[in-house]
């Protein structure tokens, strides 16, 4: 991990610590219903105010928190085309196989690249702290894994490359 990363994911993990303090609540609205307040967003009071924790201004994590569920999303850094075109492939096999990942969201956020939902129930289930340390090695792990694709579709390009030209000398 490196020393600029490292607060970064710190920040994150104080707050997914300290925002992961929910309980079972029941509708207002439908009796006998339990939905995520974060995603329903009927009661203004039972929403805590958004946490935008920046990187810089492309690698960033909104951590949205209700009284029985939060929401992460993660924007992922994108330094040109190549890793934008590997991390929307590579977010969208994700997002097919979010049945796997009991957390994951199907559809990010608007300008977020991925988001997980933990409810009430996922933090009675699993280990709050195995959730946090979840979070934060998918996110040190996946810069890691774009920039393998990426060096792997460049190595194999030239390779190619190189083919091409052979049959010109």
């Amino acid at each position: 991990m490196t020393s600029t990363l490292k607060p970064y994911l710190n920040a994150v993990r104080a707050t997914l610590q300290a925002s992961l303090c929910i309980q079972n609540f029941d509708s207002r609205v439908v009796e006998r219903h339990n939905k995520p307040e974060v995603e329903v967003r009927k009661s203004k009071e039972l929403l805590l105010t958004p946490v935008v924790i920046s990187r810089n201004e492309n690698e960033r994590v909104l951590i949205e928190g209700s009284v029985n569920s939060i929401r992460i999303s993660i924007a992922i850094k994108k330094a040109d085309d190549l890793e934008r075109i590997l991390c929307h492939k590579f977010m969208r096999f994700m997002m097919m196989r979010a049945d796997s990942f009991v957390v994951l969201r199907r559809k990010p956020i608007q300008d977020y690249d991925i988001s997980f939902l933990i409810t009430n129930t996922h933090s009675e289930l699993m280990y709050r702290q195995k959730l946090v340390d979840f979070i934060i090695s998918f996110m040190e792990d996946i810069d890691k894994e774009i920039s393998d694709m990426k060096l792997s579709v460049n190595s194999r390009g030239r390779t190619c490359a190189e083919e091409f030209f052979k049959q010109f000398y």
